[in-house]
């Protein structure tokens, strides 16, 4: 019998909707909870569980107490074995890096768990590559390659894993960002290590690759054809990224590199907002969405811009959604196709087929789309 373990940040992607950019740390996670954040991960983990409930009664899976993944586990209908306590509600790091440590001393199998890059760092700080592991992406940032495009790939991914159909193992990065750095617009990377992954291309996602400088004149070519086409009675929600922010660079605005701003009449309205916040300015009103895919990972939704809820896309529409790309950054995907993790199911599948994506003045490209 297989043994599987199971590790749940619960406070991991707290921080995304309200456009905190992370939960690292007591004061943000309180600051999150203050705002009205509510959990993600216990529900994504449990889109992951319930793909290896044909396996339940052919694998052990050992976690830690309550909402580190003993209720997730529950609720799946598991019967998982328990090790280890906490203080319910005050989980923290530690609590991760010990979990690691025991599960580590009972010789799993597998090791998922549920989480955003600090996650991926605390486990590799506690055990190094000396088990397999998957990652449930359930965080804000998951720029590292140890992570499944979306929990129900996680969930496959661990199956035919655990059945001997994945042969492969790959060592996939762990990157992590300093989350300060990050609110104020910088993005500040490291490579911590590696983790060994069951190797999908299918079912793992790439490691975030930024734009080279090298494209500033394919960005400033795709935001006039923005600026140009822009409606006097529209709003215009601008995502994060080096290429949307060419547009506010040529319009003279004040902006955030890794936020999300709003413009009206070619003028800001506000910058950095929240999905709270988002939703009172555009309900009822005529909106577009302009978006950029993450390099390297293709990912339109579900990474770093949690503030794009699937409230707020229901609200712009699917025809109000505009992709702009430089095809530096479309050719680097190597033919994979964009990639969305909204968390809700129905409007991933809704939002999938294929987008018309500018990716100059007047040049544009049609590319495919999956959830």
């Amino acid at each position: 019998m297989k043994k599987v373990g199971l590790i749940v940040n619960p406070i991991a992607g707290m921080g995304g909707k309200v456009g905190l950019k992370g939960t690292d740390g007591q004061a943000i996670l309180a600051e999150a909870k203050r705002m009205g954040a509510e959990q993600v991960s216990p529900q994504r983990t449990v889109k992951a569980l319930e793909r290896l409930i044909p396996l339940k009664n052919a694998i052990e899976l050992i976690t830690y107490p309550q909402e580190m993944g003993e209720e997730v586990a529950n609720q799946c209908g598991f019967n998982p074995k328990v090790i280890g306590s906490i203080t319910q509600g005050m989980t923290s790091s530690d609590d991760t890096k010990q979990a690691c440590k025991d599960l580590f001393k009972m010789k799993i199998d597998l090791l998922l768990f549920a989480g955003g890059d600090g996650t991926a760092r605390d486990i590799y700080n506690s055990i190094g590559n000396e088990i397999v592991v998957l990652g449930i992406p359930t965080g804000v940032k998951m720029h590292s390659s140890v992570f499944a495009y979306n929990p129900m790939r996680a969930g496959d991914l661990a199956m035919i894993y655990l059945q001997g159909k994945v042969k492969e193992l790959k060592e996939a990065e762990v990157m992590d960002i300093d989350e300060e750095a990050f609110r104020k617009g910088f993005v500040s990377a490291k490579l911590y290590g590696y983790l060994r992954v069951p190797f999908g291309r299918r079912y793992i996602q790439g490691l975030k690759a930024g734009s080279p400088p090298t494209e500033k004149y394919s960005q400033e070519a795709i935001a006039q054809k923005i600026i140009d086409d822009m409606e006097d009675d529209c709003f215009y929600i601008i995502g994060p990224g080096t290429t949307t922010r060419t547009i506010m660079e040529k319009l003279n605005l004040d902006f955030t590199l890794l936020g999300v701003d709003l413009l009206h009449r070619k003028k800001l309205i506000e910058e950095d907002l929240n999905e709270k916040k988002l939703l009172e300015h555009i309900k009822g009103k005529k909106a577009k969405l302009v978006i950029t895919p993450i390099g390297g990972q293709g990912f339109l939704f579900g990474r770093g811009n949690q503030q794009l809820s699937p409230n707020v896309i229901k609200e712009v529409g699917k025809d109000n959604i505009i992709v702009i790309a430089t095809s530096h950054k479309i050719n680097s995907l190597n033919g994979h196709p964009f990639l969305i993790d909204s968390g809700d199911t129905e409007l991933d599948r809704l939002l999938s087929g294929y987008v018309i994506v500018i990716t100059g003045y007047q040049e544009s490209v049609v590319y495919r789309v999956t959830s």
